[in-house]
């Protein structure tokens, strides 16, 4: 499905394809790689207790995005806004996705630093972030993707950009916890940042963020703060945030990789203490308060 030119670049920066219809993709994360040589684990392990050593990265739709944000590290020359042509079944892409990631990791059977014992547990991973690339809620089988991870005894972590709010609606199995990026404190920001491309995106993030409170899933909106341009109107994000009622936000640093570098300047990457501050702010102005940071990763935990 994915273009081929398209498909071997991202190959060479460590994507993998699963799947007849090559839709679905694999790329193991930093983290992933750090905590097999104990040299750290990803914030969502501190946060929530996720094993970095056992998380799958991935994502059922990577062709497919309604959005072409500044600050995202893909090439989006061919994305496409809406599902085209067939698609694998969950069982399929799952299966396709361990076994590429145990692929990914063989090395780590013969790293002399590598912890042996998480070398083995990664063989199996227990944790689902369902966020690499692309729009995960157009792929037409997310309840059977997150039914079928949960049968195999994962949780999962679901990133969307609030853009298929009817597919968000229509969910009958809920993940384990459910992101929503909110990237801009009002419209004029996000067309600029996430240049949209549909019409009418907007309202239709905001009637995802409206739709928040009817899960009963552990449910975070996560901020990219992009030195600049979004870091601003912390009144504005309060706002937004007091009616979706989550139960953390998570204010992020954007970060200066892949593509990204073609469309931002190194001088948009804001440093922690600028995060740090910038989510002080909102969560002054919406009654949360800082809970928990990685200066690694740049990222402020409210709550």
């Amino acid at each position: 499905m994915y273009a081929e030119e398209s498909q071997r670049r991202m190959e060479k920066m460590g994507y993998r394809f699963v799947g007849d219809n090559k839709h679905s993709a694999v790329k193991t994360c930093l983290w992933t790689k750090k905590s097999l040589i104990n040299e750290g684990v990803c914030y969502k392990e501190k946060f929530y207790g996720i094993r970095s050593h056992r998380c799958l990265q991935m994502s059922p739709s990577v062709p497919f995005c309604q959005q072409k944000c500044l600050f995202c590290w893909r090439d989006l020359s061919s994305t496409e806004t809406a599902w085209n042509g067939p698609y694998d079944e969950p069982a399929d892409i799952i299966e396709g996705a361990i076994e590429a990631q145990r692929k990914l990791l063989c090395g780590y059977f013969g790293n002399e630093r590598a912890d042996k014992i998480k070398v083995m547990e990664a063989q199996d991973p227990t944790n689902a972030a369902i966020s690499l690339a692309g729009e995960p809620l157009l792929y037409p089988e997310m309840d059977g993707l997150l039914a079928e991870f949960h049968k195999r005894n994962f949780t999962t972590f679901l990133v969307t950009n609030g853009l298929a709010s009817t597919n968000l609606e229509a969910l009958s199995v809920e993940p384990t916890q459910l992101y929503i990026s909110l990237d801009a404190p009002d419209r004029e920001t996000y067309e600029k940042l996430c240049r949209p491309q549909v019409p009418g995106a907007w309202d239709i993030l905001n009637r995802s963020l409206e739709l928040i409170p009817s899960f009963n899933c552990r449910k975070v909106l996560r901020i990219t703060a992009v030195r600049d341009i979004n870091m601003k109107k912390p009144e504005m994000f309060a706002r937004m945030i007091e009616g979706a009622q989550p139960d953390f936000v998570e204010v992020k640093a954007y970060m200066y990789i892949g593509y990204s570098r073609k469309r931002l300047e190194i001088d948009n990457m804001p440093l922690f203490y600028e995060v740090h501050e910038f989510a002080d702010s909102i969560a002054d102005s919406c009654g949360m308060e800082i809970v928990d940071e990685s200066r690694e990763s740049r990222v402020v935990l409210l709550a």
